[in-house]
């Protein structure tokens, strides 16, 4: 029986219009399609994505898109899932939600990021919730849609940065009952679950994270080979070409949005490309990631117009982590080797000042629950019973 505080939470259906659907098809049959890029490799390699997608890479997808893919089973596994939605601070937010069986289950929140969505975690959240080892530590699920993504509201004005994330997400979790539980995040999300930790000890028992945030001015004194490559690759990944997006994202969102909203051919572009450049792959995403699961996100996109809004988030908290902030909770981080932000464990203890556990995987990189699925739940479970070992609950 799931304990909501009555009155506070509603049951959730996800089901697009069929006229949503059929629009979607007519906008992918009518695409209007530029000239192939001018830099073309004849292999395979990373190489052949210099100028961005490639043309015929594009061309497969939105075939599949149009004549391969089912957006109505992936609406049936969130139903399956359990979606429900509440109304926090004025917006409404959504989120899934899976008790597990286990009476020794703790409450877990798994946080996404930019340009996923709870797509990330519809294949992983089964075996978090019910594993199939007695020993191995059970939780009860929660997954909500970040503000602005999927089928959460759209804010109207400024103010729901990474901050204010993390207090409704404290909200959120009390009406579910949870007035004590673990988090998790990678990207944003990773961003939101070290707010949580460091502002609400009282609450949050402990996190694991794909995303480490470092303090500003740390030297390389005294790093590894390894470690400094990891400092000047993240470096570089902001400073240089590859964090355009982002700049582009944190200062005119709005102008991105339009393309983003009108055009889904334009918006699988601006997203595909992430998948393929931050994936741990040599040629194209869909070496790890199904190209049904890109498409579940994408179109989750679509169908909700949360282009231009998902994009406000870089605006809202783009590098706005507090230099103060300092997470006291037990932590356990992960690094994949092939993620686009990685820091060596001497700066992020300087922040995360009880890591319980630090992994550094062989193989994985931005997108771990689509890349590596398997090691990404048995990791989540490693870590989150070191933290509760820990707080003693272990």
């Amino acid at each position: 029986m799931v304990n909501h505080r009555a009155g506070d939470v509603q049951e959730f259906e996800a089901h697009a219009p069929e006229t949503e659907l059929d629009d979607l098809r007519t906008r992918l049959a009518a695409a209007r399609l530029p000239e192939a890029e001018t830099i073309r490799r004849s292999g395979p390699g990373a190489r052949r994505w210099e100028q961005g997608v490639p043309l015929t890479d594009l061309v497969d997808l939105v075939d599949y898109w149009l004549h391969g893919y089912d957006w109505r089973a992936f609406e049936a596994r969130l139903d399956q899932i359990g979606q429900f939605r509440t109304t926090i601070d004025g917006l409404g937010i959504h989120f899934l939600h899976r008790r597990s069986a286990r009476a020794d289950a703790t409450p877990l929140i798994l946080t996404h990021g930019w340009p996923g969505s709870i797509a990330e975690f519809i294949d992983v959240i089964d075996e978090l919730a019910d594993p199939e080892d007695s020993r191995t530590p059970a939780f009860h699920v929660v997954a909500p849609s970040l503000p602005g993504f999927g089928y959460s509201d759209r804010p109207s004005a400024t103010g729901w940065g990474t901050e204010k994330i993390a207090v409704a997400w404290v909200e959120l979790m009390d009406r579910l009952g949870y007035t004590r539980f673990l988090a998790h995040g990678g990207d944003w999300g990773g961003n939101i679950t070290t707010v949580l930790g460091g502002r609400f000890p009282g609450h949050v028992l402990g996190i694991h994270t794909t995303f480490a945030d470092a303090l500003p001015g740390l030297t390389t004194d005294g790093l590894t080979t390894d470690e400094r490559r990891w400092a000047a690759e993240t470096s570089a990944f902001y400073a240089g070409p590859r964090g355009a997006y982002a700049k582009q994202q944190a200062t005119r969102p709005q102008t991105i949005g339009y393309a983003l909203v009108d055009s889904p051919v334009g918006l699988l572009a601006w997203i595909l490309d992430k998948f393929a450049e931050w994936s741990d792959t040599e040629d194209s995403p869909f070496e790890t990631i199904s190209r049904d699961r890109v498409l579940d996100d994408v179109t989750l996109y679509w169908l909700t117009r949360t282009g231009a809004s998902a994009a406000r988030i870089y605006h809202e908290s783009h590098g706005s982590m507090d230099p103060e902030l300092r997470v006291d909770v037990p932590s356990a981080i992960t690094m994949y080797p092939r993620d686009v932000e990685k820091i060596p464990r001497r700066w992020a203890q300087e922040r995360y000042r009880q890591i319980v556990r630090w992994t550094s995987p062989e193989a994985g990189g931005h997108f771990p629950s689509l890349e590596v699925p398997d090691y990404f739940v048995r990791d989540l479970q490693e870590g989150l019973a070191a933290v509760l070992a820990a707080d003693g609950r272990g």
